[in-house]
């Protein structure tokens, strides 16, 4: 009888609420303030998180999850009598996690070659970060809950996620400029100018879609944007940071524009915070085909 694991890992900011009610693993992100290295979603939770931001100067740094520890990983899974672990793991273009991940596979087989015929593992790119494929994990543990099978939710995974895109608004540029996702003179720029981003998460990149004078139209931008590349009449889930005010701005004018309430709200962990900083407001949704 086959035994399904979904899991993913700490960036995928998922709630600790969806963790626990579908059984999702959650590999926590080390993360480095000052001299002190914390382990995400295990040391603190995100309030916690933002409040040590603030306590350091210094940008907070966050490491890969190593071959090694996959190993250990996919160990505990097979001994526990998982014979189908479904991962969707970090951005491979951002973190080396993924690439890692896969490392580990063959060198788990050729340590225990008892498991090779007995348990398979799925490890799948998320091609992004957040809500982008932190929704398609959650709803692929739903399936799994109405019994689907291992090749159809490997099937959802692998359709949905190079569909998913993300539009957020950067509030605090000095965070995304430190971590090198925007040239720090352009931050510089921006910070004299009053100027805010608007990043475009796709295709595992990271670009920056469109700038707004002022945070009223940086929530207004966003929203459009949005709007103009989403599959029409699908889910969207609203991403934030510390600032509630943002996200319910943000709520009200989708809602306003699309006549309905977003699926979900994702709030940033650690690993998006590092480097965006903990004030943002997004919209990840199903991008519409192109024409």
């Amino acid at each position: 009888m086959s035994k399904i694991q979904i899991m993913t890992d700490s960036a995928s900011d998922i709630s600790f609420e969806d963790e626990k009610k579908h059984s999702i693993s959650v590999i926590p992100f080390p993360v480095t303030l000052g001299d002190k290295t914390y382990i995400s979603r295990v040391d603190f939770d995100n309030e916690q998180f933002y409040d040590l931001m603030a306590q350091h100067s210094e940008i907070p740094k966050t490491a890969q999850i190593t071959p090694f520890q996959f190993q250990e990983i996919y160990l505990r899974e097979a001994g526990a009598g998982v014979t189908d672990l479904i991962m969707v793991l970090i951005n491979s273009k951002g973190s080396s996690t993924y690439d890692n991940s896969i490392q580990a596979i063959e060198l788990f087989y050729e340590e225990h070659p008892e498991y090779r015929d007995v348990f398979h593992i799925h490890s799948i790119d998320g091609m992004g970060y957040n809500a982008l494929y932190g929704s398609p994990v959650v709803h692929a543990a739903q399936m799994l809950e109405q019994g689907a099978s291992v090749e159809e939710i490997l099937k959802y995974l692998t359709e949905i996620l190079p569909k998913r895109q993300i539009y957020f608004g950067i509030y605090d540029l000095k965070y995304a400029a430190k971590s090198g996702r925007i040239p720090t003179a352009a931050a510089f720029v921006g910070t004299k100018l009053n100027l805010k981003p608007v990043m475009k998460i796709f295709d595992r990149s990271i670009t920056t879609a469109a700038k707004c004078r002022g945070e009223r139209k940086l929530v207004e931008k966003v929203a459009e944007m949005s709007i103009a590349d989403m599959e029409p009449g699908t889910a969207y889930e609203l991403i934030y940071g510390n600032d509630t005010a943002c996200l319910e701005e943000l709520r009200e004018l989708m809602v306003q524009k699309l006549g309905y309430e977003p699926s979900s709200a994702y709030q940033i962990g650690a690993a998006v915070a590092a480097n965006s900083g903990p004030r943002i407001a997004g919209v990840a949704f199903t991008r519409k085909k192109d024409e």
